[in-house]
């Protein structure tokens, strides 16, 4: 008995050895025939890529080029786009041309292109020549300034759908990593003693270095969080807040949070709550101002709570004081400034106006290239169209408005506004004094 259950365990060994051992030389020669075929289909895709260059470059040099008959002179807009950027763009834009299309001077536009240059550099290939710079930087400003469509630009420039949407991003990337810190950062200790003297001397409002606002930038729907996009106007945006100086010109940028977020709550997740907090604002040594020493502040709407160094107007209202109402004449006046900024904003780069599709990593990296583009061209003296703004004017989605409860205003912050309710007061009775 014994024997039998080693020559049956024998045996049963022996055939599973057997067995595998087929298993294994089936599976290797199916490979084998596997990559024997890859290899063929992969030569014969290079045979006939390698053919059809050939026939290419016989086509190219069967006939000289001075035997082709010649095309008659069309106008531009009715050119083939291969030759429209490098011969219409290039040779034949006016100077009002490179505004309308471009919102910039051709000068600016070779100056940002320089800049660009070490980010968006591309090398060319043995398959094909490199898009140029300048062509990449162009359709994103095409895209910036008009939000059309990325066919659109496509079909305009000669180039794919694709290569327009990867123009529009890596410009974009380029733009906020090389020139924000030139174009849009904080201001140094003499910059906000400029500011304030600005302030001072053009809306009459001293020791204000800037004012804050939000805007809602619309979107599609996002395909998650849907909900957390709806502003109270019951359209989908994303909200960004900016600070400008006296000359509308931004220095402070946070873009992206959800159409719902109350403005207060943008401003307490900012670097700009953080630096005032911190005292940015303050001035070494303080500034005497009613017989109280006092730093720099800036001025906000109705969405902000109101702190020593950021304040804002009363609520309207048929009790408030002569002095309160003073006060309210001149913070709105000082105030509009950033109103202004955000409306040049919208009117020169359009793909803040129109209902933006692009994806939602990229629409925050979009909203900040604007805003440094409009700080490159406020710098540089770029003309601005004044016909631009009426799009802005017409627009169907009114930007939506906020109110921060009384109870997150701060002790400090009431009594500075009461001693500018002071002392616009006195000037008003000053001025009334001398008209008499």
């Amino acid at each position: 008995m014994a024997n039998d259950e080693t020559l049956r365990s024998l045996m049963f060994t022996l055939s599973y050895v057997l067995l595998k051992r087929r298993r294994d030389v089936t599976s290797a020669d199916a490979q084998r025939r596997r990559e024997v075929q890859r290899r063929v289909a992969h030569r014969q895709y290079f045979h006939q890529r390698h053919k059809r260059m050939i026939m290419m470059m016989i086509a190219q040099t069967s006939r000289p080029i001075s035997e082709l008959p010649a095309r008659p002179t069309r106008v531009w807009s009715s050119i083939e786009s291969t030759d429209w950027w490098e011969r219409v763009v290039m040779r034949e834009f006016q100077p009002s041309d490179w505004l309308e299309k471009f919102r910039m001077t051709k000068e600016t536009f070779f100056l940002l292109c320089g800049k660009l240059k070490p980010r968006l550099s591309r090398q060319d290939t043995r398959l094909r020549p490199a898009l140029p710079l300048e062509k990449r930087v162009a359709v994103a400003l095409w895209r910036l300034a008009s939000n059309v469509e990325y066919r659109t630009i496509s079909a305009l420039f000669g180039v794919g759908r694709s290569t327009v949407c990867k123009c529009v991003r890596d410009v974009c990337h380029a733009i906020v990593l090389l020139l924000r810190p030139l174009y849009l950062r904080p201001p140094s200790e003499q910059e906000l003693e400029d500011a304030a003297r600005l302030f001072s001397t053009r809306w009459g409002f001293p020791h204000c270095v800037g004012a804050v606002g939000s805007l809602h930038v619309p979107i599609i729907a996002p395909s998650s969080n849907t909900d957390n996009y709806w502003n109270s106007r019951g359209w989908l945006s994303v909200v960004t807040q900016g600070a400008v100086n006296g000359l509308g010109q931004f220095w402070d940028v946070c873009a992206g949070f959800p159409g719902s977020t109350e403005h207060s709550a943008i401003l307490q997740n900012s670097t700009l709550w953080a630096r005032g907090c911190d005292g940015f604002l303050l001035h070494e040594p303080p500034q005497d101002f009613m017989g109280r020493p006092l730093g720099f502040l800036m001025l906000g709407d109705a969405g902000y709570p109101l702190k020593s160094w950021l304040l804002k107007s009363f609520p309207e209202s048929s009790e408030l004081s002569a002095a309160q109402r003073a006060f309210n004449r001149k913070l709105e006046r000082a105030r509009s400034v950033v109103d202004e900024a955000f409306l040049r904003l919208r009117a020169r780069w359009q793909c803040l106006l129109k209902r933006n599709d692009c994806r939602m990593d990229v629409v925050p990296t979009m909203i900040l290239a604007c805003c440094v583009l409009h700080n490159v061209c406020e710098v540089h003296g770029d003309e601005f169209e004044e016909r631009w703004e009426e799009a802005v004017r017409t627009e169907e989605s009114p930007q939506p408005a906020d109110e921060v409860s009384p109870a997150a205003d701060d002790r400090d912050g009431e009594e500075v506004r009461a001693l500018f309710c002071q002392y616009f007061l006195q000037q008003e009775t000053q001025q009334r004094t001398l008209a008499c």
